[in-house]
C-alpha cells in the first residue's frame, strides 16, 4: 500500500459547478448539482428539470481502472442475483468511466429511497433485514473473480489492526487513543486464532448504513432495500462482510450493542457460518470500529475541511464506544450462543471427583460440608426467585428482602442458608426502569449463622492462583477457577492442594456472615464492572446466554440441589404452538414469559419488570394481598352453590346495589361467571320482560363471544365478517363515534341518536318491535370515546318510548375506572334499565353480574329458573367483597381521577409536538391514544401503532392496540397506577415517537 492508501486521501478538487460541466461534457446533460458526502471522493447529486436524478462520482486518483472494471463486474453479478443495485450509467460514447481534467467520473442511477445512517432507532426486523441483505451479497459474489479485485486497501480487515496502529497517532485525546489501540490489539490477538480458518472471497466491504437506501414501509420503519457504493469492494474475509454491516448498526442503540445478535443470526440463517467465523464476528467488529475512529481523527488531520468526515466522528467514536462495552470474550461467546455452537461447553475440563472430562461429580459430603467441614445445623436453600412464595404482596421490592430471606431461613436449627447460582433474583428487579436488573446470580450465595470461627476448605484439587484480602482463587483441571470469597485466607500464592485441604477461616460474627463460591472459565474476567462485592456477583438476562459459558454451578460440588435457571419463553412459546387453536391470541411477536404480577407491574421468568397498561381486568392490581387471603379464607371454609342458604350472595348484592346513584331504581342482583356471560344474561332478560326478539346493538362493538353476546358483536377487530353474519334479531345502529363516525364534532349527540330513532321507526313498521338497547355508556372497543354530549340520554329516550329497555355494558368501563364517577353511564347523566358487570368484580377471580329491578328479573320465569354454579357461591362473593373494600381502603377512584388526568395531560403534551397522535380519548384510567397519517383525513396508523407497542415492550411498558381500524393505544391499567409509573409511561412514548421503532 501507498502511503496515500494507508493514512487517507484528500478528496478530487471538483466544485459542484465543475459537475454540471461534466455532466454537460460527458453525458450531455443539463443539470444541477449538489454535492453529497463522502470521506475520499467527491459525489453529486444530479438533478436534471424534469426531475430525473442520478449520482455523480468522481474517484480519488489512486483508484485504478482495474479496480473500477472488478466494480462493474460485482454490479452485474448483484444484478444475476436479485440483489438492488444503483447500475453504472454510461456516458455519450457508451463508456462507464469518463475522463475529464485528469480525473475518473462515473454516473450512477439514482437509488430509491432515503439514506439510513441518520436515522434512529432500528427494530429488530430491521436488523434482520441488514443481516438478510450482507449474507445476499456475499452469497452474490461468492464466485466472483477479477483481477481488479484483488486488492489491498486501509478498509480491508486484514489490515485492520495494523492501519489502527498507523493512524491512531491522530487522535489527539490521549485516553481515547490509548482505548483504541489496547481494543484493536486485544480484537487481532483473538482473530490471530482464527484467521487461517476464515473463507476468503470478494465482498462489498463497505455494506453499511452509509451505503444502502432504505424505503419507508407501511409501518412508518425505513426497511434496507438498495446498495451503494461499491468503491471498497476488494476480496477479504468472507465474515467480514456481515463485522462491517454490524457494525455500522451500533450508534443506532448504543446502550444495547447485543442487540445485534439478531442481525448476525439473520446473517447465518442466509449465508450459514463456520464455527471459526462465528468466533472471528466480534473481533472483527471491534476492530472495524477501532479503524474507523483512528481513520475519521486522520482524514480530519488532512483534509480539515471536509465536514462529511467531521460530522461522522461522533457517529463513529459512538460505534466503538458500544463495540467495546461488552467484553470482548463476552460477545464471541454470546455469538456462539445465538447460533448454536458449542463454544466450550460449562463443567468441560472439570475432572474434581469424578474421572477428568466427565463432568462435575456430586459431593459424598453433607450439603456445604466439602467446604465448611465443621458447620453444624441444617442447610436451608432461599428461593428469591420470580414464583417465590415468600415474596408475594411486594416484599420483594423491599431494600433488605434478602436479609428478611435469609433471617427467616437461619431459625435455631439452621447453620446456613443458600441463595443458589443461576435462579434468576425477583429481590433484585427494578421498576419504572427501561433496562432490566442484573438478576442472574453466576455465584453461589451462603449465609452462615452467627457464630464462631468456621474453617473453610477446598471442594477439589488446584493450585492457589491468587489470594486477596478476604478471597482465595484455585485454579482446577480444564482451564476452570474456583474462586472463594469472605473468608480469611491462611494460604500462599502457589500452593498446589488436594480435596479437602484449608485454605482459610470464616470470621467470626455476631450477625450472619456471606461465604461465595464462584466456579469461572480462566480468563473469564469479572461480570460486574470492578471487583465484586461481598454477595454472588449478577448479570442481566441478556448476559445469561455468555455467562451460562462462562461460569459452571458449584452445587455438585457442595452437596446442593442444581436449580439453575434459563429464560424458557421460547419453550413455552413452542409448547403452546403445539396444543392451542389457531384463533386463540397471542401478544408480541417475540412473547415473553410472565409468571408474576405485583400491583400495576408484570415480571417476566428472568426478573424483568413491566409497567402494566392493559390489564383492566385486575382493577386492584396483580398480587393484591386482600382478595388472595379471602379467597383462601373462604375456600378453606366452604364452597357451595347458590341454591343453599348463607350470607356472602346477600351481603354482596346489597354492596353492588349501595353503589348505584341514589337515585336508581334498580334493586336485584343476579350473579354469573364473566362479562360475555352477564351481556348474555341482560339481552334474555330484556327479551323476557318485554316479549320481543329484537335487540338494537352498535356498530363497531365488541360485547363478548357467548352465542348471545356475540350476536351483538359487530367489531370487525374480532370478526372481519361481523356485519355480514348477525342474526335477524340483532339490529345494528350506526356508532356515536364523534371523531371517525357519520356526523363528526363534539356536537353530534342529537343527529345519532335521531338517527336511532329513525331505525326505531323502520323497525317498528317491519313488525321488529325493539326489546333493548345495548351499548357501552364509553365506547371501549374504539379505544375509550367517549359519547357525544346528550346522546345516550336522548337515545334512552327514544328506545324506552318505543318500549324497549336500555342495557348498560359496564364490563369494561365501570367500577370506579372512569375517576369521576363509580360507572360509566353516570358520564352520560342517565339511569339504564339493566347494567351487565364483570372484569373487575373478582380482580381476576371469574365474576360477573347483572343489576336491574325486580319486574325485569322476575320476566326471567317465563323461561324457567335462573341457575349459576359458581356464580354468586360463597368464593365468589367473598372475593367480590374483599375488592370493593380494597377499593375503598385504597382510594382507587380517586387515583383514577387524578393519575389518569395526569396521563392524559402527558400524552397530549406529546400530541404537541408529535403529528403521529390524533385525539387523545377516555377519561380516569380508561384512555386510549390514535395514531393517525393524517390528523384531517384521520388515516389511521394500524402498522406503526403494532410497531410502537413492540418498542415500548423493549422499553418496559406493556400496552397494545384497539379500535376497528387496530390505531389506538389502549390505556386501561390497574387502577393503582402510579404517578410514577404514569410519568414513565409518557416518557417511553416520548422516545419512541423521537427515536423510532
Amino acid at each position: 500500500m501507498t502511503e496515500e492508501q494507508t493514512s487517507g486521501l484528500v478528496r478530487p478538487d471538483v466544485s459542484p459547478e465543475d459537475a454540471v460541466t461534466i455532466a454537460r461534457e460527458c453525458y450531455g446533460l443539463t443539470a444541477d448539482a449538489t454535492e453529497l458526502g463522502s470521506n475520499q471522493d467527491r459525489n453529486f447529486l444530479l438533478t436534471e428539470p424534469d426531475g430525473t436524478r442520478s449520482v455523480l462520482r468522481i474517484d480519488n486518483p489512486v483508484f485504478t481502472d482495474g479496480e473500477r472494471d472488478g466494480q462493474h463486474a460485482a454490479l452485474a453479478a448483484y444484478q444475476a442475483a436479485g440483489v438492488p443495485v444503483a447500475e453504472v450509467l454510461p456516458g455519450t460514447d457508451g463508456a462507464q468511466t469518463q475522463r475529464w481534467s485528469g480525473f475518473a467520473v462515473r454516473r450512477s442511477a439514482f437509488a430509491p429511497g432515503v439514506p439510513m445512517v441518520d436515522l434512529g432507532y432500528f427494530a429488530p426486523v430491521v436488523l434482520e433485514e441488514f443481516g438478510t441483505l450482507a449474507a445476499a451479497s456475499v452469497s452474490a459474489l461468492a464466485e466472483l473473480s477479477h483481477p481488479g479485485l484483488d486488492r489491498t486497501h486501509m478498509w480491508v480487515m486484514d489490515v485492520a489492526a495494523e492501519q489502527t496502529e498507523l493512524l491512531a497517532p491522530a487522535i489527539a485525546d490521549a485516553g481515547l487513543r490509548e482505548r483504541v489501540l489496547r481494543a484493536a490489539r486485544d480484537a487481532q490477538l483473538a482473530l490471530d486464532g482464527v484467521a487461517e480458518a476464515l473463507p476468503r472471497q470478494v465482498i462489498h466491504g463497505d455494506l453499511t448504513d452509509d451505503n444502502v437506501t432504505g424505503l419507508m414501509g407501511e409501518d412508518r420503519r425505513v426497511h434496507p432495500h438498495t446498495v451503494l457504493d461499491l468503491g471498497d469492494l476488494a476480496v477479504g474475509w468472507r465474515v467480514a462482510e456481515l463485522a462491517v454491516t454490524a457494525s455500522s448498526m451500533l450508534h443506532h442503540d448504543p446502550e444495547r450493542p447485543l442487540r445485534l445478535l439478531d442481525l448476525i443470526a439473520a446473517f447465518h440463517r442466509g449465508a450459514p457460518l463456520s464455527a471459526a467465523e462465528a468466533r472471528a464476528v466480534w473481533p472483527l467488529i471491534v476492530l472495524r470500529a477501532a479503524v474507523l475512529v483512528a481513520s475519521g481523527w486522520r482524514q480530519l488531520e488532512i483534509d480539515g475541511d471536509n465536514a462529511y468526515a467531521r460530522d461522522r466522528v461522533a457517529g463513529e467514536q459512538a460505534i466503538f464506544d458500544a463495540a467495546t462495552s461488552v467484553p470482548l470474550a463476552e460477545a464471541t461467546e454470546q455469538v456462539l450462543a445465538r447460533l448454536g455452537f458449542q463454544g466450550v461447553p460449562e463443567g468441560t475440563g472439570l475432572g474434581l471427583l469424578a474421572a477428568p472430562g466427565t463432568g462435575v461429580a456430586r459431593s459424598a459430603a453433607p450439603p456445604l460440608r466439602a467446604l465448611l467441614p465443621t458447620l453444624e445445623g441444617e442447610v436451608r436453600v432461599l428461593d428469591p426467585g420470580v414464583e417465590s412464595e415468600a415474596l408475594d404482596a411486594g416484599r420483594w421490592l423491599a431494600d433488605a428482602a434478602e436479609a428478611e430471606l435469609v433471617a427467616a431461613a437461619l431459625t435455631a436449627d439452621a447453620g446456613a442458608a443458600v441463595f443458589p447460582y443461576g435462579v434468576y433474583r425477583l429481590t433484585r428487579t427494578q421498576i419504572d426502569a427501561v433496562d432490566a436488573a442484573a438478576t442472574w446470580p453466576v455465584d453461589t450465595e451462603t449465609w452462615l449463622s452467627a457464630g464462631g470461627i468456621l474453617p473453610v476448605v477446598t471442594p477439589l484439587a488446584g493450585r492457589v492462583v491468587a489470594v486477596g484480602p478476604d478471597r482465595v482463587r484455585i485454579e482446577a483441571s480444564g482451564g476452570w477457577t474456583l474462586e472463594v470469597r469472605g473468608l480469611d485466607p491462611a494460604i500462599e500464592l502457589g500452593t498446589e492442594l488436594a480435596l479437602g485441604d484449608g485454605i482459610g477461616d470464616l470470621p467470626a460474627a455476631t450477625a450472619p456472615r456471606p461465604l461465595v463460591v464462584g466456579l469461572r472459565r480462566a480468563g473469564a474476567g469479572e461480570p460486574n464492572a470492578g471487583e465484586p462485592g461481598a454477595g454472588a456477583a449478577l448479570v442481566t438476562p441478556e448476559r445469561v446466554p455468555a455467562w451460562a459459558r462462562f461460569s459452571h454451578d458449584p452445587a455438585a460440588l457442595l452437596g446442593l440441589p442444581e436449580l439453575a435457571q434459563r429464560d424458557e419463553a421460547g419453550d413455552e412459546l413452542a409448547r403452546r404452538e403445539q396444543i392451542f387453536a389457531s384463533a386463540q391470541e397471542r401478544y408480541y411477536e417475540r412473547p415473553m414469559q410472565i409468571e408474576r404480577g405485583w400491583r400495576h407491574h408484570l415480571i417476566d421468568t428472568t426478573g424483568r419488570a413491566y409497567i402494566d397498561v392493559v390489564n383492566n381486568v385486575t382493577g386492584l392490581g396483580h398480587g393484591h394481598p386482600g382478595v388472595a387471603d379471602a379467597m383462601q379464607r373462604q375456600a378453606r371454609i366452604l364452597n357451595t352453590n347458590s341454591r343453599f342458604l348463607f350470607r356472602e350472595l346477600a351481603e354482596y348484592s346489597e354492596r353492588l346495589l349501595a353503589l348505584l346513584p341514589a337515585d336508581s331504581e334498580l334493586d336485584t342482583v343476579l350473579l354469573v361467571n364473566s362479562g360475555s356471560e352477564a351481556v348474555d344474561l341482560a339481552l334474555r332478560l330484556a327479551q323476557a320482560a318485554t316479549g320481543r326478539r329484537t335487540i338494537v346493538s352498535l356498530r363497531e362493538a365488541y360485547h363478548g363471544w357467548t352465542m348471545a353476546s356475540d350476536a351483538v358483536t359487530t367489531s370487525a377487530y374480532d370478526n372481519p365478517y361481523a356485519a355480514e353474519t348477525r342474526p335477524d334479531w340483532v339490529h345494528v345502529a350506526d356508532v356515536p363515534n364523534r371523531f371517525r363516525g357519520t356526523y363528526r364534532g363534539a356536537d353530534t349527540g342529537a343527529r345519532y341518536a335521531a338517527d336511532l330513532g329513525a331505525d326505531l321507526d323502520r323497525l317498528s313498521a317491519e313488525g321488529r318491535e325493539v326489546a333493548g338497547f345495548v351499548c357501552e355508556s364509553v365506547l371501549g372497543n374504539a379505544g375509550g370515546v367517549m359519547l357525544p354530549e346528550g346522546y345516550l340520554q336522548q337515545a334512552y329516550q327514544r328506545v324506552r318510548e318505543a318500549g324497549g329497555l336500555c342495557i348498560a355494558d359496564e364490563v369494561q368501563v365501570g367500577f370506579g375506572r372512569m375517576g369521576s364517577s363509580f360507572w360509566g353511564f353516570e358520564q352520560s347523566g342517565v339511569r339504564p334499565d339493566i347494567i351487565a358487570i364483570a372484569k373487575p368484580m373478582g380482580n381476576g377471580f371469574p365474576l360477573g353480574g347483572v343489576i336491574t329491578s325486580k319486574r325485569i328479573a322476575d320476566a326471567l320465569a317465563s323461561q324457567g329458573q335462573f341457575f349459576s354454579s359458581a356464580g354468586g357461591n360463597p368464593l365468589s362473593c367473598r372475593v367480590g367483597l374483599a375488592v370493593l373494600d380494597a377499593m375503598a381502603a385504597e382510594g382507587l377512584q380517586e387515583n383514577a381521577r387524578v393519575v389518569g388526568a395526569r396521563l392524559a395531560a402527558g400524552f397530549r403534551e406529546l400530541a404537541e409536538t408529535h403529528d403521529l397522535i390524533g385525539p387523545v380519548h377516555g377519561t380516569g384510567l380508561y384512555l386510549g391514544v390514535e395514531l393517525v397519517r393524517d390528523r384531517e383525513t384521520m388515516e389511521p396508523a394500524a402498522a406503526e401503532a403494532a410497531a410502537i407497542c413492540e418498542r415500548l415492550r423493549e422499553l418496559g411498558v406493556v400496552v397494545l392496540t384497539t379500535s376497528e381500524r387496530s390505531n389506538v393505544l389502549k390505556v386501561k391499567p390497574p387502577l393503582c397506577l402510579t404517578p410514577e409509573s404514569a410519568d414513565f409511561v409518557v416518557a417511553a412514548l416520548g422516545r419512541v415517537l423521537r427515536e423510532g421503532w
